[in-house]
């Protein structure tokens, strides 16, 4: 793969992919799309629930769970299409039905993960500025590894080993962040957020204990909380992961930066459907307004592109890109073995 210290910036490489992806009409809004899309997931959280109360005390439950975790993820890559204005033009309509989807449907803070998530679109991969790459408990370069005390040091040892079983924490540590960005003053529509949040928890937690037992009910919260973490974060590893983490002597111009530190994940209909057509990366990072469904036609496009001005363009398939991940991850732990 290029260096992507050693690659020369030119700022007018972008503005003619723009042309030519705009010529396809690949921005152009896609609302049947979403609103089919949007009526079968409304339609599989509704019927998750409803199999949950029909099941009622009982270990199947468990199954229910996972079932459930699923939905919610696919709520989330929703709520993530919300945030970057690709259901809807209006920023004041996708902000509206995106806290209603995010805060009250999941329960994730949705004003503070945009926000957080819109940081990573604007330097993917800079250990300076991305905050999915900050080493809160992973460390994802050998100089954090340097600088890394605690905790995080302590795993980045066999941090590959540690990957997959912290993934069942994230949802809560999502939970969590959502939580303690509402009680900070001063945020845009704080108190609606917040009491979006207090009635997904109220009737989140309320139908979990009402219909099960103690028991069962916090195995129940275990296997779905940690199934709807590990999916969403399998989701978004493959995209960045093991891929060159920028610092502040990298100066790429915006084609390169986001090229670079992505990574396409091929597959078919059902690879697309399981991970919300984020296995585009590189074309959603070029073009993040662009709707799902467009995304597998500029793929093409992007990659004939990107040969013609000599950028290096990575696309692997699924299990390889969590190999990548995780032999960058084990790597980047060499020094404390």
């Amino acid at each position: 793969m290029a260096d992507p210290v050693s690659v020369a910036t030119r700022g007018s490489d972008f503005a003619r992919l723009a042309a030519k992806i705009s010529e396809a009409g690949l921005l152009d809004r896609r609302p049947v799309y979403y609103a089919v899309r949007g009526a079968l997931v409304a339609a599989a959280y509704a019927g998750g629930w409803a199999l949950f109360v029909w099941v009622g005390d009982s270990w199947l439950q468990l199954l229910v769970a996972v079932v459930l975790a699923v939905v919610f993820t696919q709520v989330g890559f929703i709520a993530h299409d919300l945030g970057h204005r690709q259901i809807f033009r209006s920023r004041r309509t996708s902000e509206t039905v995106g806290i209603l989807v995010g805060n009250l449907g999941i329960g994730l803070g949705w004003g503070w993960w945009n926000t957080k998530h819109n940081k990573h679109h604007a330097n993917p991969n800079h250990e300076d500025h991305d905050p999915d790459v900050s080493p809160a408990v992973i460390v994802w370069s050998e100089d954090q590894v340097g600088r890394s005390r605690g905790l995080p040091r302590f795993i980045a040892k066999r941090q590959a080993l540690w990957f997959f079983p912290l993934l069942t924490l994230e949802a809560w540590h999502l939970h969590v962040a959502s939580v303690k960005s509402v009680l900070k003053p001063g945020g845009r529509r704080r108190g609606t957020e917040a009491a979006l949040l207090l009635a997904h928890f109220v009737l989140y937690f309320g139908a979990v204990f009402a219909v099960l037992p103690v028991g069962k009910a916090l195995l129940f919260l275990l296997v779905h909380q940690g199934v709807f973490g590990v999916y969403l974060g399998c989701s978004f590893a493959p995209n960045h992961k093991g891929m060159p983490v920028l610092t502040a002597e990298d100066k790429l111009d915006f084609l390169r930066k986001q090229v670079l530190t992505s990574r396409n994940v091929r597959g078919g209909f059902l690879v697309d459907v399981a991970l919300g057509q984020l296995n585009y990366q590189i074309e959603h990072h070029l073009f993040p307004n662009m709707p799902a469904p467009n995304l597998r036609r500029a793929q093409p496009i992007v990659q004939r592109y990107c040969e013609e001005i000599g950028v290096s363009y990575l696309e692997t398939g699924l299990f390889s890109s969590y190999g990548q991940a995780l032999r960058h991850l084990h790597q980047v732990g060499a020094e404390l073995r």
